[in-house]
């Protein structure tokens, strides 16, 4: 009898593991959300990163002109500055020297009288 229960089909065939499709379909559901995040955004991505380079070269130029006028103009501006202190210096020696002539002007009228 114990025999006759061990042969019988239900002891001698192994149970089928049921698998639980709505866990199946949502595990690749998610593997086909995760390979598009990771995959599909990428090219648009490198094209926006090639854009964003470009412009970053372009702004290191303009940048670049910048600074070449910037010096530029500060020299012009020190140039000016010295050509303006001499201008100023040249100024004063002159007006000492109109005030010395004056003052002999004014000594040789008053010899005259």
């Amino acid at each position: 009898m114990i025999a006759d229960l061990l042969e019988s089909d239900s002891v001698t065939d192994s149970p089928r593991a049921k698998l639980p499709w709505m866990l199946v379909a949502a595990s690749v559901l998610l593997l086909m959300l995760l390979l598009y995040v990771m995959f599909a955004n990428v090219l648009p991505a490198k094209q926006r990163i090639v854009l964003l380079e470009t412009e970053l070269r372009e702004v290191y130029a303009r940048e670049a002109a910048l600074q070449t006028q910037l010096a530029q103009q500060d020299q012009r501006s020190t140039l000016g500055e010295r050509q303006l202190s001499a201008l100023g210096a040249e100024r004063d020696a002159l007006a000492r020297r109109l005030a010395e002539l004056e003052r002999e002007l004014a000594a040789a009228r008053a010899r005259r009288r």
